[in-house]
């Protein structure tokens, strides 16, 4: 199958690979590359299912979507990689670390759910019969909502139509199956055991309705020695709405991750 990707910086620093959330893209990251390309070699890719990279073969799960990094890794030639996810993204990095503990530098979880109490999970499977019977175009609206904060909304409609139009660009057939992903995997990497070692940053936002502050520190509860960071008056898309504020906590922790590994896969 095709994986449609870009890389950005040069080859020989090392290497930062960033997976976008359901219904999104690889143009998501505009607003983040930018500044980590500086310092890093920064591979932005689609997803199977969305963008320009191939339909699923098979039906999609966190280790179909681990071992699609596995697989982009060999396709660039580099043998370890700190990963960036953001939502379902966020679930697919925990997925590669428990897979492939030894390829992985690090881990930066973004806006990510952890287990849903009933009440959670009721909303999120209501979405999903959505989906099955209207396809995108039910669920678009709300999702702006609960992803960007009442002003951004209606100061920036330009964004608006951006991240609409990404979300509406994908399959009514394929896009359900994907987001079944996103309803039924988190028992996967719920309590790894064992436990995820590789150094982990995990943030979110305090107006993020599903994937909030609670969430977030159960993840990082699970996670030794990781860093939790919670952003103030932000919403889901806070790397879209606030990039400079949620590019801070990663580089600091980039750094970190990276002071003695000076070149790719070494």
């Amino acid at each position: 199958m095709n994986i449609s990707y870009e890389t950005h910086g040069k080859q020989t620093n090392p290497c930062v690979i960033l997976i976008h959330g359901l219904g999104l893209n690889k143009q998501m990251w505009q607003w983040i590359i930018s500044d980590l390309k500086k310092s890093y070699y920064v591979i932005s890719y689609d997803l199977y299912g969305h963008g320009d990279s191939s339909n699923p073969d098979k039906n999609p799960s966190l280790s179909f979507f681990s071992k699609q990094i596995a697989d982009l890794l060999a396709l660039i030639k580099i043998k370890t990689a700190i990963l960036i996810g953001f939502s379902l993204g966020g679930m697919i990095c925990r997925r590669f670390a428990q897979d492939y503990a030894s390829k992985t530098n690090g881990i930066v979880i973004l806006n990510s759910p952890y287990k849903r109490d009933n009440e959670a999970q009721s909303a999120i499977l209501k979405r999903l019969k959505q989906l099955e019977n209207e396809g995108p175009k039910a669920t678009v609206e709300d999702a702006l909502i609960r992803w960007f904060s009442d002003d951004y909304r209606e100061q920036n409609p330009e964004m608006m139509n951006l991240v609409r139009g990404w979300v509406m660009k994908n399959d009514p057939k394929i896009y359900p199956k994907i987001y079944e992903v996103l309803v039924s995997g988190l028992e996967e990497i719920s309590a790894p055991n064992p436990k995820l070692s590789c150094p982990a940053l995990v943030i979110t936002a305090d107006e993020d309705f599903g994937n909030g502050p609670k969430m977030s520190e159960a993840i990082a509860s699970e996670i030794p020695n990781s860093k939790l960071v919670i952003l103030k008056g932000l919403r889901h898309m806070a790397l879209a709405e606030a990039p400079n504020v949620v590019n801070e906590p990663i580089k600091e922790f980039l750094s970190l991750v990276t002071k003695d590994k000076l070149t790719n896969g070494e």
